[in-house]
């Protein structure tokens, strides 16, 4: 726990789900969380919590596709507190439905939100710790950043875009002594559940395929183990680790599972 003790952090999407227990657990090892997200009423109630258990927290109203006013959060964090020693990027929204369904904004929020959210973040935090010399980027992908799970297909597209950054920039960034690690969730027990656009889909039947959830608290304690060891990649739930697996070694029976759930997805359309 002592890694986190007096550090500096910056967690997006902190209000709710895994960035709201990404925030918690940091305060409760001891680290200066600075809780960044869009919904200013979510956040302050979340930053109330932490702080009125002890932990130093503070909230910053932040839309992750705004890249100055990712910048500028990034830049008056480290200014405010002389250094910023963690960056979660960790905001995401979805869309679930047949991909022929999808309008071109289904597309376009998702990636603008999920994938240039980590951009701006990687963009403003990356060049300063470079030239500070230390720092932790940990991006959050999920178990669909590594599979190719149907029903989803703007969010798993934004996702491997998510894996395929962090990744690179690992290589990059190890000689300059700046760690990346990505984050990939399976399925855990988040607000995302209920704020997901369903196209055509009954939301009841599509909740009714959830298995084998985690909560936000055991994920974000799975996810700073991994941050401790400096893990290129963290896998969260046995699910996902089995699905990965077997994407890597039997691709097409892990194909197969995605073709069931897709039918399954259509079987809970809703009348157009």
């Amino acid at each position: 726990m002592e890694i986190f003790r007096d550090k500096v952090a910056i967690v997006t999407g902190a209000a709710s789900g895994i960035g709201r227990a990404l925030s918690a657990e940091l305060a409760r090892r001891g680290a200066v969380v600075v809780m960044a997200d869009v919904n200013a009423g979510m956040l302050e109630e979340a930053v109330g919590s932490i702080t009125a258990a002890g932990g130093r927290a503070h909230a910053a109203l932040l839309d992750v596709t705004d890249a100055a006013g990712v910048k500028k959060l990034v830049d008056d964090t480290a200014a405010s507190h002389g250094r910023l020693d963690y960056l979660f990027n960790n905001a995401g929204i979805g869309v679930m439905g047949d991909a022929h369904e999808f309008s071109i904004e289904d597309w376009r929020r998702v990636i603008d939100v999920n994938l240039y959210g980590v951009v701006h973040g990687v963009a403003a935090a990356y060049p300063l710790m470079v030239r500070q010399g230390f720092g932790h980027i940990v991006n959050t992908a999920s178990m669909a950043g590594l599979v190719p799970a149907t029903g989803e297909i703007s969010y798993v597209a934004s996702k491997y875009g998510i894996v395929g950054l962090s990744n690179a920039l690992r290589l990059e960034a190890a000689p300059l002594s700046v760690r990346v690690s990505v984050v990939c969730p399976g399925i855990i027990d988040t607000p995302i559940f209920y704020t997901t656009k369903l196209i055509n889909a009954d939301r009841e039947k599509v909740l009714g395929l959830r298995k084998w959830m985690m909560s936000p608290e055991q994920c974000a304690r799975v996810i700073l183990r991994g941050v401790e060891k400096n893990r290129a990649t963290i896998v969260v739930t046995a699910m996902a680790k089995a699905f990965w697996w077997l994407q890597r070694f039997s691709p097409w029976l892990m194909g197969l599972v995605w073709a069931f759930f897709m039918k399954k997805l259509r079987e809970a359309r809703t009348e157009d």
